[in-house]
């Protein structure tokens, strides 16, 4: 490789980086930044096309994503809104790949019914990453986000499962439309067992490695092991990962607590990264794009472009509407119980949510060039145009538009929910914290044990149950003053730092080895972790 492509290749993610540590700092959602850097970056001189890998998307970026959003998702919120997350994932895909096929094989002329279904596969996925971190920082009630994230992450499966029955349709592979259920039912089921399968081996072995780096290390390596054995079989690698990430998620709490520590900051690093640089990958595809539509009327690109996305939005609509009123008017489903039901803002909150992201590029990038007669595949040129179109435009429109939205319509609840977690944890450390004391009464009964000992423990769990309390009066007394939980915390900081600067005091007066100096540091750092408040 030359030394040219190497930088450029490193300036992507240095690009992306940048740009997403500003959007941090201004609150900006960074998805949308990325993207508008990218096609910004696509037309500077000098910039090369960037081509977007389907397999380098779906085999490397994909699975960790994935994994991630898996493992630090609620097995049992998950389970609690099955019904709205496996209408969305399934039947919204699947509905969405109809309307918008539909609609594109009426306006384009010549364009085959199976070509536009292929299209509506691709579009047909939303991307949950820019619509969740926004609603989580303006404070959407946690059924919304938790219905959000549950979408993204099974519905790229059904998606990309219509997606290849839709190309074997289109390339004349003898399809019919027994073989797509068959295929959709067979990928959903052995992505299923093989996620099943891996899970409880995955976290047998790294409950017993007593190594924090190596079971770590085997997360790492879980999702592609579970992504890659559901393709070799042509099962779902989607669902695999997923199931396999809430399964190894969910009984991540018998792991160690370095092991938990070292596994929460190294995924919050690799996700943040590889988030970034797919984002702005997107941005990046605009010049190969339109290179392959140039010779074509520049007003019907427009106008198909604008049909795409109205049906990729409106569908989205309808289907929620069909969803959640239609069963209940025809007595179908009983209404929801109070505190449950989104209402009409919620739904159309969860509506204009509806952003696609880069897996829907990767499955456009992966239409195969010719059919299996040999022929080119029709069109192929245009579904890749109108796919990066209505991705831009629901990043765009829909992403710039979504705070606003929510504001407007007053749908955040997160002070309620806030108050009603500060609640319910200074319960649970009330409690905690009483077993504990009541544990460590037992102990010194049993055993000839240090007064001071105890004391000094007795105290520190008298501090933790009074800690959450503290919190709802938001850190401060009836004057204004610190509560005692906020002094010690400010105190045993300043002491903390005074602790670090005469350690490397120490070692730059070549007093103290520097692998005495880390281990000490790593100490205080845990210490420190310890005190912050979320």
């Amino acid at each position: 490789m030359e030394t040219k492509h190497a930088l450029w290749l490193l300036a992507v993610p240095v690009v992306a980086l940048a740009v997403a540590a500003l959007a941090r700092r201004t609150r900006i959602a960074a998805p949308l930044a990325l993207v508008i850097a990218g096609l910004i970056c696509s037309y500077l001189p000098g910039v090369p096309n960037f081509g977007l890998n389907p397999d380098f998307v779906l085999y490397v970026f994909l699975p960790p994503l994935l994994f991630s959003a898996a493992w630090q998702s609620s097995m049992v919120d998950l389970r609690a809104n099955l019904r709205p997350i496996t209408l969305l994932s399934v039947g919204l895909v699947l509905f969405t790949t109809l309307a918008v096929g539909w609609a594109v094989h009426l306006v384009v002329p010549g364009l085959p019914l199976p070509v536009a279904l292929v299209l509506g596969a691709i579009v047909a996925p939303p991307d949950a990453v820019a619509a969740v971190s926004v609603a989580q920082r303006l404070g959407l009630p946690r059924q919304t986000v938790t219905i959000l994230v549950g979408e993204s992450l099974f519905n790229d499966a059904t998606a990309l499962t219509a997606f290849r029955v839709a190309v074997a349709a289109a390339t004349g592979a003898g399809f019919t439309w027994l073989d797509g259920a068959g295929r959709f039912a067979y990928a959903a089921i052995a992505g299923t067992l093989i996620g099943l399968v891996l899970g409880p081996p995955l976290h047998w072995l790294r409950t017993r490695l007593n190594d924090p780096l190596v079971e770590n290390a085997v997360a790492v390596l879980a999702p592609y092991a579970a992504y890659l054995t559901a393709e070799a079989v042509h099962g779902s690698g989607v669902i695999a990962v997923v199931v396999s990430g809430l399964y190894l998620g969910h009984r991540f709490t018998e792991s160690a607590a370095i092991t938990r520590l070292i596994g929460h900051s190294f995924w919050k690093i690799v996700v943040f990264l590889l988030e970034s640089v797919v984002f702005l990958l997107i941005g990046l595809q605009l010049p190969p794009v339109l290179d392959a539509v140039s010779n074509r009327s520049w007003e019907n690109l427009a106008w198909w472009a604008v049909v795409t996305f109205a049906a990729t939005v409106v569908a989205r609509f309808v289907w929620l509407f069909l969803v959640s009123y239609v069963p209940l008017r025809l007595g179908i489903f009983r209404p929801p119980s109070e505190g449950h039901d989104p209402g009409w803002r919620g739904h159309v909150v969860v509506g204009w949510a509806g952003m696609r992201g880069v897996v829907s590029l990767a499955a456009a990038f992966a239409i195969p060039f010719t059919t299996t007669s040999g022929a080119p595949f029709p069109d192929r040129d245009l579904v890749l145009f109108l796919t990066f179109t209505t991705v831009l435009a629901t990043l765009l429109v829909q992403g710039l538009t979504f705070p606003a939205l929510i504001r407007m319509l007053g749908a955040a609840g997160g002070e309620r929910e806030t108050y009603t977690d500060t609640v319910a944890e200074a319960g649970a450390q009330h409690a905690a914290a009483s077993a504990a004391i009541s544990r460590l009464d037992e102990l010194a009964e049993s055993e000839d044990l240090d007064e001071d000992v105890v004391e000094r423990l007795r105290h520190l769990a008298e501090h933790r149950q009074l800690r959450a309390w503290e919190r709802l009066g938001g850190g401060t007394g009836p004057e204004g003053a610190e509560v005692p939980s906020v002094t010690y915390r400010r105190l045993r900081r300043e002491m903390l730092a005074a602790e670090r600067a005469t350690f490397i005091q120490m070692r730059d007066e070549r007093r103290l080895d520097d692998a005495v100096l880390a281990h000490i540091l790593h100490e205080l750092d845990l210490e420190e972790a310890s005190l912050q408040r979320d």
